[in-house]
């Protein structure tokens, strides 16, 4: 008896020593919150919630920055870090942002080869017109918002996928959506759309004649996951406990922690 003991007490303090029952180490993501167009209110309410979500499920750290001098794979002075140190990227920008061709070639393949995940938040649609591959990859580009800010009527296409199950399949939302061109269902999994037949089309700018006008879609770009996130206008969606447990299974997705169907498809019968 006292044998087992000894090996018990053996066994408890290797894997402490180990560290085979420590909690798993943290993965990291870097926020990006600079804005060289117009100026949303909540790029810093958002980083703080994502901040705070990683470290109540202690699943991950945020680096929150303003600036893109991070979004490189070239060695940096001092204690900074680098692409090769995260796991997911996130922006909540607009405009042209301060990133030169091998920073965005970094940040392209960060994503495509390495398999690191990309979340784009609301604006992030409105972000390098200038420069296609981008736009490409997250999907499409920003082409007004015609509601302005409104009881949004939203419909969730993919409940299966991470982070659907908390919503209701038909719910509102007070938020301002954007209308995206060169969207396209051949390229992305759509998890959210607006429900077109609650929409008021005389207001102007509205140019989608198919009337398809997705929130929240996914996309596998090749090794890589992205998820754009239209929502985040509104402090009052950040405050949202339901779309708060989205966004921490959307992360896992992203952080490539839980499997998830990104496969393109077309938008479902009525």
């Amino acid at each position: 008896m006292k044998s087992l003991r000894l090996s018990l007490v053996a066994l408890v303090c290797g894997l402490l020593v180990t560290g085979a029952w420590a909690q798993p180490a943290r993965k990291r993501v870097l926020y990006v919150g600079q804005s060289k167009g117009f100026q949303h209110d909540t790029v810093s309410y958002a980083a703080g919630t994502i901040w705070k979500l990683g470290k109540e499920t202690g699943l991950w750290e945020t680096y929150i920055r303003t600036d893109c001098q991070l979004i490189t794979k070239k060695k940096l002075t001092g204690n900074a870090k680098n692409l090769n140190f995260f796991d997911v990227v996130i922006f909540y920008t607009t405009g042209e942002l301060d990133m030169d061709e091998e920073q965005k070639a970094d940040l392209l393949s960060f994503i495509r080869d390495d398999g690191k995940g990309f979340l784009g938040i609301h604006s992030a649609t409105d972000t390098f017109y200038k420069w296609p591959e981008y736009g490409e990859m997250i999907g499409g580009y920003f082409d007004h918002h015609p509601w302005n800010v409104f009881e949004a009527p939203l419909i969730v296409e993919d409940p299966d996928f991470p982070g659907m199950k908390f919503l209701p399949r038909a719910f509102t939302l007070k938020d301002e959506i954007y209308q995206v061109r060169d969207f396209s269902r051949q390229r992305v999994r759509v998890l959210v759309r607006l429900d077109e037949t609650k929409l008021d089309y005389s207001r102007p700018n509205i140019k989608r004649a198919d009337k398809d006008f997705a929130v929240i879609w996914a996309r596998n770009y090749g090794k890589g996951r992205v998820i754009y996130n239209g929502l985040g206008h509104t402090y009052e969606v950040w405050d949202n406990p339901d779309i708060q447990k989205m966004l921490v299974e959307h992360m896992k997705w992203l952080m490539g922690m839980i499997p998830g169907d990104a496969t393109p498809r077309p938008r479902p019968a009525q």
